[in-house]
């Protein structure tokens, strides 16, 4: 299967026509946000074929437009856009929406994959890329959204001191106050007061929040507990390093 550039010239004609390993994801919708028309065209082609049902933007607020008007189950996201930047994009996105993204970046450095994980993405894929990689996150990402959205659906609500998760809406309280949290943030707060008294390791955060086989620092994972503390105002105090180990949550009253 032709591996996708920056600017691709592949046709669709090069593509492979082998069967696919798992059943066709028939009837998801996947919105491909990216300026390059050639690569949409691919990236269409091959998730057609297996059942998906592909629109395709080329700037930030076209493709903002279309998921105002009909939310997608996926986005494939290019990092480079007009108009709007793809980082920027997915912050605005994952602040109101859940919906997965798996961002793509030409740029070989792993800071952009990083800030893209930290504004929410969910898994990220480097140009040149091959369709079939491309596939493979793509129902890697769902299959984990649509896991998460069933067991939201089975658990109550959770509680702490002034600390309140309701897990079904996605809102953190803390006092009775909404507090504005990014994604990241959400996962890390809602795994501490799933396991209060227990001392977590850097090595433990990064798998149970930014998931395995993702190269994320422990420094930033120290920032973004940093900034989850800061937002807990009062309740900051639970919040615990636990030198030469990790990070605990305190479960007192």
């Amino acid at each position: 299967m032709t591996a996708v550039s920056n600017k691709s010239t592949a046709t669709l004609s090069e593509q492979s026509t082998e069967p696919p390993t798992e059943m066709p994801h028939t009837g998801y919708r996947i919105l491909v946000v990216d300026d390059e028309q050639d690569i949409c065209d691919i990236i269409r082609y091959n998730l057609e074929e297996e059942g998906f049902v592909v629109s395709v933007s080329h700037n930030g607020i076209d493709a903002w437009n279309r998921l105002e008007r009909n939310l997608p189950d996926a986005i494939i996201l290019d990092l480079m856009l007009p108009g709007i930047n793809g980082l920027d994009f997915c912050k605005k996105v994952k602040a109101r929406y859940d919906v997965p993204i798996l961002m793509v970046t030409a740029r070989s450095g792993e800071t952009d994959a990083v800030l893209g994980l930290e504004m929410g993405a969910d898994d990220y894929v480097r140009k040149p890329f091959s369709p079939r990689e491309l596939l493979a996150r793509l129902r890697v990402a769902l299959r984990r959204h649509n896991r998460d959205k069933d067991r939201i659906a089975h658990e109550g609500n959770l509680e702490l001191g002034n600390i309140r998760i309701d897990t079904a809406a996605h809102r953190v309280t803390v006092n009775g106050e909404n507090i504005d949290l990014t994604l990241i943030e959400y996962k890390l707060l809602k795994l501490f007061m799933e396991n209060p008294e227990i001392a977590l390791t850097r090595d433990r955060l990064l798998d149970r929040v930014w998931g395995r086989g993702v190269y994320v620092s422990d420094r930033t994972v120290d920032v973004n507990i940093k900034r989850l503390r800061e937002k807990l105002g009062t309740e900051k105090r639970r919040l615990e390093t636990v030198r030469g180990v990790g990070y605990r949550f305190r479960g007192d009253a």
